[in-house]
């Protein structure tokens, strides 16, 4: 009795952080939804007391060939399919030396840990300088200078790669990004991973001591599957990510999301729902519910894999 006297006061310090999240999210969802079914919704049309009627013609608008939303999931999806699983791969296998090594691990987690805390369009920034090659020609034969990239690559013999600049192709420029987005998912990962390596019940590695098991199969049969939980979690967490990646393409190409003087461009589903604000709130509203439904589908499939692989 003496706690439910009470409970009006947990309620009472709870109220303002419920208010800001029924404005600033459970709103903002909801009228998303709205919006979506309102056929070439437009914010100022409705501000100036324009009415619309009620359809799925702002879906059908986004899934017209000429809308460039194919464009961009298909570039959503590239970048998701193969950052996440290398990020994760790498992370790993990080996270495994980091726990090895007692001299300098936590000086070494810091360092690792920079990018996480660091300002994306910054870290775009400094990655389109290093690939930036100055003074290029237009038929890309003789440079100024080729960058700190293309001259690490030309130590080994090889010829400098145009990666960024006027006439890049596509493929170059995709590699940028799939370098730049693995570098920035590291430090989340491998706290993560490392982590749940420092939780593992060491008595599993010396009964493996005691049998003389070789590393590999200890890392197989042993961190791996001990670890699965932890890396069911990055992995779906890196899809959401995936998806919803926007910052990085812009920190190193700009708003316009392509290298100058190129026609194919790097836009992905954000950039394209950003790119409708402003001029046609139902397009944007109805490609983030079209978004969501991806990620919730795909978040689906991980959940229902990582309930036969995990063991806890």
């Amino acid at each position: 009795m003496v706690e439910s006297k009470h409970k009006w006061k947990a309620w009472l310090y709870l109220a303002p952080a419920i208010v800001l999240l029924l404005i600033f999210t459970v709103w903002p969802i909801i009228n998303t939804v709205r919006i979506a079914f309102l056929d070439g919704y437009n914010m100022l049309g409705a501000v100036g007391g324009e009415t619309y009627e009620f359809g799925i013609k702002n879906f059908t608008d986004v899934l017209d060939e000429y809308s460039g939303f194919k464009e961009a999931l298909i570039n959503t999806l590239l970048l998701t399919v193969v950052t996440v699983p290398l990020s994760t791969i790498l992370a790993l296998l990080i996270a495994v030396c980091l726990n090895s090594i007692r001299p300098l691990q936590r000086f070494l987690q810091t360092i690792f840990f920079l990018p996480y805390v660091t300002n994306s369009i910054a870290i775009g920034m400094v990655f389109e300088a290093m690939f930036n090659i100055i003074g290029l020609s237009p038929d890309a034969a003789s440079a100024e200078s080729w960058g700190i990239i293309n001259n690490i690559i030309g130590l080994f013999g090889m010829d400098p790669v145009n990666w960024i600049n006027v006439n890049s192709g596509y493929w170059p420029n995709f590699w940028v990004m799939v370098i730049y987005i693995v570098w920035n998912a590291l430090p989340f990962k491998i706290l993560i991973l490392l982590g749940g390596l420092q939780s593992i019940n060491k008595q599993y590695y010396d009964a493996a001591k005691v049998d003389s098991t070789p590393r590999a199969r200890v890392f197989t049969k042993i961190t791996v599957p001990l670890l699965s939980p932890m890396l069911a979690y990055v992995v779906i967490t890196g899809f959401i990510g995936g998806f919803k990646e926007y910052s990085s393409i812009v920190g190193i190409f700009g708003d316009d999301m392509k290298a100058v003087g190129t026609d194919h461009s790097l836009n992905t589903m954000v950039g394209y729902i950003y790119d409708a604000l402003g001029s046609n709130e139902g397009r944007a509203s109805a490609a983030a519910l079209i978004l969501f439904a991806i990620i919730f589908v795909v978040t689906m499939i991980n959940l229902y894999v990582s309930k036969k692989k995990t063991h806890f």
